[in-house]
Order: structure tokens, then sequence, then C-alpha cells
């Protein structure tokens, strides 16, 4: 059991730190569209966007799943299952319909569920 915990625990962090990236990705892309356009559309495609969210979907589910079975607390999975739906009704905004807040709202719900999770286990 203690190996299943440490993997947890590990996924969570993980899971963390990828919301980390999302919100420099974020802030990042708004500030380099600002200073220079070109750049800043790079860091705007939508490729990026579409493959952080399977990414973050993907340690939603392994990570807040897993905690579910191992401490059996439904409130980090449905904490992190709301910045997930957050993230993704985002998506459909586009960049001036208000994308970055709502993003950036999701993203730290999100880790906050999995912050939760990873304290549960331990």
């Amino acid at each position: 059991m203690f190996g299943s915990v440490a993997r947890i625990g590990t996924i969570d962090r993980w899971a963390i730190g990828l919301s980390g990236l999302c919100l420099v990705h974020c802030i990042a892309g708004a500030v380099l569209l600002t200073f220079l356009a070109s750049a800043g559309g790079l860091l705007l495609h939508p490729i990026f966007h579409e493959a952080g969210m399977g990414l973050a979907i993907l340690f939603g589910v392994i990570g807040l799943g897993r905690g579910i079975r191992l401490h059996g607390f439904m409130l980090p999975a449905s904490i992190g299952s709301l910045g997930l739906g957050m993230m993704a009704g985002a998506l459909t905004l586009g960049h001036d319909g208000g994308e970055m807040l709502w993003s950036i709202a999701g993203v730290l719900v999100l880790a906050l569920g999995h912050d939760l999770n990873r304290r549960a286990v331990i």
C-alpha cells in the first residue's frame, strides 16, 4: 500500500507542476503577445491548449482516480473535476473572450484538487 501512496503523491506533484506550467504559459503568452506579436502568436497556437488539456485530463484521471481508491474521499476529485471543466470551457471562449482568466482560475482549482488529494493519502 505504501508504494501506491508514494506513486499517487508523485502523480499529484507532477499534476501540480503541469498546472504551474500552464499558468506560466498563459501569462507568458499574454506578455509576449503584447510585446512581440509573432512570438506571442506561436505560444497561443491551439495545439498548445489542446495538448495541455489532454495532459491535464490524463493526470487528473490517474491521480485523482487513484486517490479515491486509496483514501475514499470524493472532495479532491470533485474540486479537480471542476477545475478541468473550467479549463475546458475556457477553450471555447477565444483569446478575447476571457479565456486566459477562466484558464488561470481552472488551473488553480485543479491544482487545489491535486493538493488536497496528495494530503489525503499522506
